[in-house]
């Protein structure tokens, strides 16, 4: 990486993790364009990953008193299954495809949440769950389908940024111990992410401040502005 780059990539890293924080999910909107740009699309989607597996934790920590763990199982399975899926067979789909689907999924679940099918809305969340692994394998974002089948399981604010924090954590993790072993990452890789924890405490104990002072409302406010972010991303990209 070159030394001018360091830090639009530090910022990119901070506005992301503070998001991300916040929200439960959203990094992969600002972290993995960045990285792709600056680096390459698939080492940029590998490095991206890293980061974002390493702040999970950190998220994950921050928000260890409401962590679902039994509520969030099957949906966390199914996308760590997905990622595995995907990350093998990373270019292998058409990805125009995939991105048209993910905007038909988000289109179709923003109706089932205006019109409040709950009954829908559940009876999709493994669906969505094992495909947002499988798109965030092989595009390094899973952000509307994950955050649709996290929604699906019902939970209030607090439990619901924690299932999407560890959520993430799986899928990420999954990828980097893939993409390691087919050396898209090497040590200094490595060597960045270790560089950006202290941004990574930083930028989420910010992003947990902001979440607690915003209430439920503003929450779900915050929840779907990412959701439209991703899909406008998408859009953009067809």
């Amino acid at each position: 990486m070159e030394p001018y780059l360091i830090p639009v990539v530090f910022l990119a890293v901070v506005a992301a993790f503070t998001l991300s924080a916040s929200a439960g999910f959203g990094g992969s909107l600002i972290l993995v364009p960045t990285l792709a740009l600056v680096l390459g699309t698939k080492s940029g989607v590998a490095l991206a990953a890293l980061l974002l597996a390493s702040n999970n934790l950190v998220k994950v920590f921050a928000y260890r008193k409401s962590l679902p763990y039994r509520k969030a199982l099957v949906v966390i399975a199914l996308v760590a299954a997905g990622t595995y899926l995907g990350a093998k067979l990373l270019l292998a789909a058409p990805e125009q495809a995939v991105t048209i689907a993910v905007i038909v999924g988000f289109a179709a679940a923003f109706l089932v949440e205006s019109l409040d099918l709950t009954r829908w809305r559940r009876a999709s969340s493994p669906v969505m769950a094992f495909a947002a692994g499988a798109t965030s394998g092989f595009s390094g974002t899973s952000g509307p389908l994950k955050g649709l089948a996290v929604r699906g399981l019902g939970l209030d604010r607090l439990h619901l940024v924690g299932a999407l924090s560890l959520t993430s954590l799986v899928g990420d993790a999954t990828k980097t111990a893939i993409w390691t072993d087919a050396a898209l990452l090497t040590g200094s890789d490595y060597l960045v992410a270790l560089v950006c924890v202290p941004l990574m405490f930083v930028a989420t104990f910010l992003g947990r401040a902001f979440n607690f002072k915003i209430g439920e409302r503003g929450y779900a406010g915050l929840f779907w502005g990412v959701m439209v972010g991703y899909a406008g991303r998408l859009v953009a990209g067809l």
